[in-house]
């Protein structure tokens, strides 16, 4: 089990997260945010539509919560299309990946989450396939072993990473449409949030709505799940109504602060300033220190402490800045060394 599946605000997927599809955004006019990507996908799918061809392979990149794989499945039905969702880490061997291409219908979308985390051979029979729609299968082993080559209905795959510099450059560079997905506003989440209650059929109040936004790390997977658990709350201690009273009691008791951070974003920036005076130190230490997953810092916790202003991510490592000790209510001392991070 992944230490960070316990964190009510990861913005990684949980598996109480795919018992609300319901709350998913179906059509491009219903998804809320990230309006850049929403205006070019239109009119790239609108295009391919009058052509009556496959819109072109697409990678969406960003951190983990934002709608990779929403956007993927509007990006279907917008097509009118059928879409097979998977991820690297599944597809273990290239027969498994041909095992799927092979049954893909004409203009069908293949989805693949974590695509950086593909295994390389699998990525290299990918390449045919995603260029000129062909397969080449190698039957049998050692000196009698030949390499047929099957044709495939035209199709698109859509792959969605949270660490795009991860992707090899020949996978990169096949992809027709690249769009990274940012970090929501608090307006855009309220709005999300609102329509969330609504489908849950929870009375919310305005402020309420807004105060679960700014809490939400920018978040909308971050977003609905804390409506959830404020519904919980509203239910138990009020008549179910959410007003700010009942968000403000149930977030400190998740402790969540008003800015969305929880124990282990301040036992990250704690353990900074306290242990190592500030930084800089480096990611693996800090993992070691807290006892959690070095990839879980550098994907969940560090982005959004780092959008704060928080941290600073340097080649010598993590330090904490002067905002991080004014939240954390920790006197700021000056160094004496004229190499200090925090006044370099």
């Amino acid at each position: 089990m992944n230490p960070d599946d316990s964190r009510l605000i990861t913005p990684d997927k949980r598996i109480e997260d795919t018992k609300e599809g319901s709350l998913r955004p179906q059509f491009l006019a219903e998804f809320i945010g990230q309006a850049k990507i929403k205006r070019n996908l239109e009119i790239f799918i609108t295009a391919a539509r009058q052509r009556g061809e496959a819109i072109e392979h697409v990678l969406l990149y960003g951190p983990p919560g934002l709608g990779k794989t929403t956007l993927a499945s509007i990006v279907a039905r917008e097509m009118g299309v059928n879409i097979k969702i998977t991820s690297g880490p599944a597809i273990e061997r290239p027969g498994d990946l041909a095992a799927i291409l092979t049954n893909l219908e004409q203009g069908d979308i293949l989805f693949i989450d974590e695509i950086h985390r593909l295994n390389r051979a699998v990525e290299e029979v990918l390449y045919p396939a995603m260029e000129d729609f062909e397969l080449d299968i190698v039957i049998g082993k050692g000196p009698s072993a030949r390499s047929i080559r099957l044709d495939l209905n035209k199709f698109t795959l859509i792959g969605a990473t949270t660490r795009v510099g991860m992707l090899t450059a020949p996978l990169r560079d096949r992809f027709g449409i690249v769009e990274r997905l940012e970090f929501y506003e608090p307006a855009d989440l309220e709005i999300i949030v609102r329509r969330a209650s609504g489908i849950l059929a929870t009375e919310i109040a305005p402020d309420a709505s807004l105060t679960i936004a700014e809490r939400a790390r920018g978040t909308p997977r971050i977003a609905n799940r804390l409506l959830k658990r404020v519904r919980d709350w509203a239910q138990i201690r009020s008549d179910g109504t959410i007003g700010i009273p009942v968000v403000e009691d149930a977030l400190a008791g998740m402790g969540i602060d008003p800015l969305g951070l929880d124990e282990i974003d301040r036992k990250y920036l704690t353990t900074i300033i306290t242990k190592f005076g500030g930084g800089p130190v480096g990611v693996d230490t800090i993992a070691a220190s807290i006892s959690e997953e070095t990839d879980s810092l550098e994907d969940v916790v560090e982005p959004f402490l780092l959008q704060l202003g928080f941290i600073d991510r340097t080649p010598r490592g993590r330090s904490a800045t002067p905002l991080a000790y004014r939240h954390l209510g920790i006197p700021l001392k000056i160094q004496e060394s004229p190499q200090s991070p925090l006044f370099s």
